[in-house]
This record gives C-alpha cells, sequence and structure tokens, in this order.
C-alpha cells in the first residue's frame, strides 16, 4: 500500500485515480506527497517519501535541490494548465490596451447621477479610447506551452507575432503557427515589440531581466505583460518605466506590495491557471506520474532527475538507484550485481545536471543484501526496488 499526503486541496478529479492500492493519510510516512502552492522549504522530507509532484508548472515553493539530494524525485505539470494561462494573456493584451479597467472604475463613479448616467457615458468615454491589438506586434519570450499557444492565438487576432527562445524544443517549434517568427537575440524582442509576454522560468539567469538595461531598448509606450512570476521584473525599474511613460501599462498575474501601488498597472491576483478545467488536468498529470513513478520506476516530468522510462518490469524483479551524476556509477552498481551472480536483463541509464537515474530489470530477486550494497556505494543516495 502506497501513503499519498496531499498539502493543498487536490482536484477530485484527479485523486479518484489513485487505484485501491493508495491512501491519502494526514500523518504518518508518505510515499508521496501532492501539491499545489504550499511552500515546502521547511517541510520535513523523511526517508520514506520518494516523490513530491506539484499540480502546476512552477516549483519554486518546492525545495528540489535539497529533494534530489535524498533521492526524491520532484515532478511538475508542464502544460496542464496552459490553455488557461493562454486565455488571460489574452484577456491582459485586450486589457491594457483599451483601457477597460480604468474605464469600468470611472462608470462606477456615476453610480449616483440616475438619469443623467447615458449622457455622462457619452461625454467621458473618450478619456478611455484605447488602440486594437489587430497590426501591432507582440513579442514573446519563452515559446514553451503557454508561450506557443499565446503566439498562435495573437497571430489570430491579427497581431504580429515575434518569438525568443534559444531552447525551444522540436515538439513546440512544431505547434508554432507559421505565421509566427522567431528571432535570434531577446534584443529583438525588446526593440521591436509593441507589446511583451514573458513565459519564462523563474531562474537565476532571468531573474530580474525586465530592468533598466532591457527597458532601455524598447520602444517609447510599450505594453508588458507577466504571466511567470513577479521576479522577473525589476520593480525599481518598473516603477520608473512606468512614471516617466516608457512603459505605458504593466500587466502581472502576481502583484507584490510594490507592484500593486505602481500607476497604470493591471493587477490580477494570480488568476492564470484558476480554472476547473487546468486544476483538474494538473490533478490527473500529476497524480498519473506519481503512480508511474512508485509502482513502475518511470520518470515522466521530473525537474531535478531526468526522464527515463523502460515501459513496466517483464523480469522478476526491477531496481532503482538515484545518484550523483560522477564517473564509474554504472560499473559500480553491475559489478555488486555481478558479484551476487544476478543477470541484468535489460538496464537504463539517464542525467541531468549533478544527479543521474539508474534501472536494471533482473532475472532474480533482489534481496535486502544487494540493496544494502547498493546503497554503500559513494553517490548513491536512494535504492528502491520496484518489483
Amino acid at each position: 500500500m502506497f501513503n499519498i499526503k496531499t498539502l493543498n486541496k487536490i482536484d477530485q478529479e484527479g485523486l479518484e485515480l489513485f487505484t485501491e492500492d493508495y491512501q491519502i493519510v494526514e500523518e504518518g510516512d508518505v510515499d508521496a506527497i501532492v501539491l499545489r502552492s504550499f511552500k515546502m522549504q521547511d517541510y520535513p522530507l523523511d526517508t520514506k517519501l520518494h516523490a513530491v509532484a506539484r499540480a502546476g508548472a512552477g516549483t519554486n515553493n518546492v525545495p528540489v535541490d535539497k529533494c534530489a539530494e535524498k533521492g526524491i524525485v520532484v515532478f511538475n505539470t508542464p502544460g496542464a494548465n496552459a490553455n488557461g494561462v493562454k486565455e488571460l494573456v489574452v484577456a491582459g493584451l485586450l486589457l491594457a490596451s483599451r483601457n477597460v479597467v480604468g474605464a469600468i472604475e470611472w462608470a462606477k463613479t456615476l453610480v449616483d447621477e440616475g438619469d443623467e448616467v447615458p449622457k455622462l457615458v457619452e461625454a467621458g468615454k473618450s478619456d478611455f479610447a484605447g488602440p486594437e491589438i489587430k497590426g501591432k506586434t507582440l513579442g514573446i519570450i519563452g515559446l514553451g506551452a503557454i508561450g506557443v499557444l499565446t503566439a498562435n492565438a495573437a497571430s489570430g487576432l491579427g497581431m504580429k507575432v515575434i518569438g525568443y527562445d534559444p531552447f525551444l524544443s522540436v515538439g513546440h517549434a512544431l505547434k508554432l503557427s507559421r505565421s509566427v517568427s522567431t528571432v535570434k537575440t531577446i534584443e529583438e524582442i525588446y526593440s521591436k515589440s509593441d507589446y511583451i509576454s514573458v513565459h519564462v522560468p523563474l531562474v537565476d539567469a532571468t531573474k530580474g531581466m525586465i530592468n533598466d538595461d532591457s527597458i532601455a531598448l524598447m520602444e517609447n509606450g510599450v505594453k508588458i505583460l507577466n504571466f511567470s512570476r513577479a521576479e522577473l521584473v525589476d520593480d525599481d525599474a518598473m516603477a520608473k518605466a512606468l512614471e516617466s511613460g516608457k512603459i505605458s501599462n504593466y500587466v502581472t498575474d502576481f502583484p507584490n506590495a510594490q507592484s500593486i501601488k505602481m500607476k497604470n498597472v493591471i493587477a490580477i491576483p494570480h488568476l492564470g491557471a484558476s480554472t476547473p478545467e487546468s486544476e483538474t488536468n494538473c490533478a490527473i498529470m500529476a497524480v498519473n506520474q506519481v503512480m508511474e513513478y512508485l509502482e513502475n520506476g518511470n520518470i515522466i516530468n521530473s525537474v531535478n532527475y531526468p526522464d527515463c522510462d523502460m515501459g513496466v518490469c517483464p523480469t522478476v524483479s526491477r531496481i532503482a538507484v538515484n545518484h550523483k551524476n560522477i564517473p564509474n556509477m554504472v560499473s559500480q552498481i553491475t559489478s555488486i550485481l555481478a558479484d551476487h551472480n544476478i543477470n541484468i536483463a535489460d538496464m537504463i541509464n539517464k542525467s541531468r545536471g549533478d544527479w543521474a537515474y539508474t534501472m536494471l530489470d533482473i532475472e532474480n530477486e533482489a534481496t535486502i543484501d544487494i540493496i544494502t550494497a547498493l546503497e554503500q556505494i559513494d553517490g548513491v543516495v536512494k535504492v528502491r526496488i520496484i518489483k
């Protein structure tokens, strides 16, 4: 029986996928954790914990490196909420262009004007006029699942769309509309766009990427949309640019104490993935990935270990080893099996950064002696008998 703990409310349609071999528990040792936004930085990671699944794309709330050191595989669900976010980005484009938010707030001030409201509306509407997005240039930074959907949708609305992503995958490239152009440098996005939408993960290289230097390259009156992470934007630089008019509007799904006070900011309270469809898709994806890992050892959509798939084990036993990505690991693992007169029917070894993962299908039963010997290899952080 596998024990699963949820640290946030997880969509029931996803949880119902767990078979009778799983139980949701509140206390005690658990095999896997499923969560959304719960901050796990100080959460105790016990030795029995094998997996953490984030029902969403970002994993900044999970101690990814610490988990890797303990052999805990961290999963996310890229693309599961992409359509929900894309739709809100499109809404953000329109809200920023047509000054809809300001107009609505002004209309509310007319509540006591009675029969004069229609006349006042006609007299005041010109103060809120804004340009159409058709024919304007949208620059998209990051052509992952959300970036590609946004690019295609904006193109369908008549915008000229250019995109930048030095890590564009073949799969995402194939989904990109032919009407979307890609550029070779991020500076081209900054200098050629009327609107810029950022769709990149928060890492050291992207933190504060919208700053004084990048803003200086932009067109006057550019509109910025950030549906990725607040920290991608230097708040001080943004405040100055909004005040001067260099940036005419900033639409963010991640308001903070500073940005919410800036002029011409449309602060959306993190609604990008807040649709029932997104929550269901994320939960289903997270649960399926957890079950695949616990039952078969296969890794799909991990952020700290390599993706690795050997299907269902056809032999007597399968051993999974989480270890450092250093030389001579595979030979040490196979030597121990040879010393125990174990024949390897199939194996796979994959690496990602500092960490690697090895699975071996063997034709004999995996004994405690074998597992103990593997655990004593320098650099091995977890050994698991899958079958």
